[in-house]
């Protein structure tokens, strides 16, 4: 189970806390011809008109979360990266989300990760900055409590934080909820244990090194983050 860790402040949010389908290039019916590779979309694959919407215009940069059923943990992350009117498939990791599955009314300690689209502005960790654009928090006080299980002890190793109920600019654990503290928060992107969180998503290790490194500000990235039923309504 994911929460949120910090000394003080940061321990009283603990509690808020794939593969690449490849085409057929096989000889078809026709003598020397092959199958036409897909155009690329132009849309965020999977993502319906309802959270479509919600994408900003000036974001290149999508991190898609596609979990796999309403009440499953598990998900995949596809990063996507526009290009002109396109959007590519730069890279997908597995993942897991809460363990409860999904909400699109998430409150604390429902056990559900929400449902939404949501800025991705500033990270942390235990880590050093592996290279981030992002504004990056450095501090121990992302580690683990020692009363934790050893499988969960690194998850805040390395944290982009989701910008649900919280204020964009400031470090992932600052425990402010402009929303009250009834709608939950400090939800995170961070480095899994192997099974699902309170509400967060988790992936592994090379994943948030990666998110960390290719994510920019400038670029204004975002999460479209839920079920793919939700997803694609």
């Amino acid at each position: 189970m994911t929460r949120t860790a910090a000394a003080g402040a940061l321990l009283a949010a603990l509690a808020g806390c794939a593969s690449t389908q490849s085409h057929d290039s096989h000889d078809s019916a026709d003598a020397g011809t092959k199958k036409p590779a897909a155009a690329a979309p132009t849309t965020v694959p999977g993502v319906g008109p309802s959270l479509r919407e919600r994408i900003p215009a000036g974001s290149r940069q999508v991190v898609a979360v596609y979990g796999e059923g309403r009440n499953s943990p598990d998900a995949t992350v596809v990063l996507y990266i526009k290009q002109g009117r396109t959007w590519q498939k730069e890279s997908s990791w597995p993942a897991h989300n809460a363990r409860k599955g999904w909400t699109t009314d998430h409150h604390e300690d429902d056990g559900r990760s929400p449902v939404g689209v949501f800025t991705l502005t500033d990270a942390g960790g235990v880590l050093k900055n592996p290279g981030t654009k992002l504004p990056y928090t450095r501090s121990s006080a992302f580690e683990t409590p020692s009363w934790w299980q050893k499988p969960y002890r690194h998850d805040f190793d390395y944290v982009i934080a989701i910008d649900y109920n919280r204020i964009k600019g400031t470090s992932p654990s600052d425990p402010t909820r402009p929303e009250g503290e009834r709608k939950g928060g400090s939800i995170w992107l961070h480095m899994d244990h192997g099974s699902g969180t309170s509400a967060c998503v988790s992936l592994s290790k090379a994943g948030m090194e990666h998110l960390l490194k290719t994510l920019d500000p400038a670029a204004h990235p975002v999460v479209v983050m839920g079920d793919r039923a939700e997803l694609a309504a």
